[in-house]
Parts: structure tokens; C-alpha cells; sequence
């Protein structure tokens, strides 16, 4: 019973693992589904008609960055915006995330669309300054901020513990909101098992010998 009470101890006093990193993602239109970008924005070149996406959020990496939620046609984005000789037209949908995503202190604006009309040779992010400034980039020129959001930080890593802190009751976000970044029931439930197995052998051991 000590030992099982100690080893739960040092498992409730575990420290949180890394969740993953706070960032914007950058998405281009295949059709009607979004895949992640090849190339960042600052290299870019969207052609006329294209339609690209930004998306704030917590991931671990590129496999499971949360899409861009809005539709993306860009007949629906650019049907205001009237072609012209020497320019071309990029719908573009900036995400903000959700208030799980957000940093401390911050509430996500409400996601929008955009039709960027910029020059033939504009890159992906000179479209998005277009019509979302200001924008804030990093010392390499890793995309900060869009619209002034977020106030500050720029791809830090965040910590289950601090995701969950920040994450609302309905469970939206990256995670579904019920992990504190404490050990599962279920791990708890296996190391009880091992010492309770484990104290029944020697249990059985001493009643042979005596």
C-alpha cells in the first residue's frame, strides 16, 4: 500500500508535456480541400484565382495543424472585386483559431475572407498585407501576427496544462479539453495493477516457505 501510494504520488507530480507550438499555419485550395502550403508566404506566388488560407492555432506540427473553418470559393470571396489588366485576384480566408488557441489575455477576432487584387508577381504575404495589416514577422521571418493578432509571442511552445487552462468548457480547440497534462486513469489504473500483482506474489511466496 506505501509503495502503491508513493509511485501514484510521483505520477500526479509529473510535469506537463509539451502540447505543441502556438502559430500560424498557411494553407492553399486544392480543389475543394485545403492542404498545407509548400512554401511559405514570403515566397509564394499565387496565381489568379487562387484561393489560400491562414489559420492560427496549438499543433505539434504540420500532420495535425487545424484547417482553415470557413468556405473557401473564391467566386463567393472576389465577386465584388471586378478583374484588371495587370493584376490578379487571390481570395483569402484568415482564421483566427478559437479562444482554446489563444494566448492569455487575448480573444481570437472572427474569421474572415478577403480578395487581395495585387500585382501579377505579388507573393502570398504581400496579398495578405493587402488587405490584413498590420502584420508582424520574427527575425526569420516566421509570420507572427495577422490584423495585430496576436499582441505578442511568436511560435512558442506551449504545455498540455497551459492548453487546457485556456481552452472553454465545450472542448474547442486542438485537444478536447478534459486533459490537465497529468497521467491518464488508465496509467494510473496499469502501475496500481503491476504493484497489486506484484505484492500477491510475494504474498504467495512467503506462505510456501512458511
Amino acid at each position: 500500500a506505501a509503495l502503491l501510494a508513493a509511485l501514484l504520488g510521483v505520477l500526479a507530480a509529473a510535469p506537463a508535456q509539451a502540447a505543441g507550438y502556438r502559430y500560424w499555419s498557411f494553407w492553399e485550395r486544392d480543389g475543394k480541400e485545403w492542404t498545407y502550403a509548400s512554401q511559405g508566404p514570403g515566397t509564394a506566388r499565387p496565381a489568379d484565382g487562387d484561393v489560400q488560407g491562414f489559420r492560427f492555432s496549438v499543433s505539434d506540427d504540420s500532420k495535425d495543424s487545424a484547417k482553415p473553418r470557413d468556405p473557401a470559393d473564391f467566386d463567393a470571396i472576389c465577386e465584388d472585386t471586378p478583374a484588371k489588366d495587370g493584376r490578379k485576384r487571390v481570395g483569402l480566408v484568415v482564421d483566427f483559431g478559437t479562444a482554446g488557441d489563444a494566448p492569455g489575455g487575448e480573444t481570437p477576432p472572427k474569421r474572415r475572407t478577403a480578395c487581395a487584387q495585387v500585382g501579377e508577381d505579388a507573393t502570398s504575404a504581400e496579398a495578405l498585407a493587402s488587405v490584413a495589416k498590420p502584420l508582424r514577422y520574427d527575425s526569420k521571418a516566421l509570420l507572427c501576427a495577422i490584423d495585430g493578432y496576436p499582441k505578442t509571442g511568436c511560435g512558442e511552445q506551449v504545455s498540455e496544462e497551459t492548453t487546457t487552462k485556456t481552452q472553454p468548457a465545450t472542448g474547442t480547440g486542438t485537444g478536447d479539453g478534459d486533459d490537465d497534462g497529468g497521467p491518464s486513469v488508465g496509467l494510473i489504473a496499469g502501475v496500481a495493477a503491476v504493484v497489486l500483482l506484484g505484492g500477491a506474489g510475494i504474498w504467495q511466496a512467503r506462505r510456501r516457505r512458511a
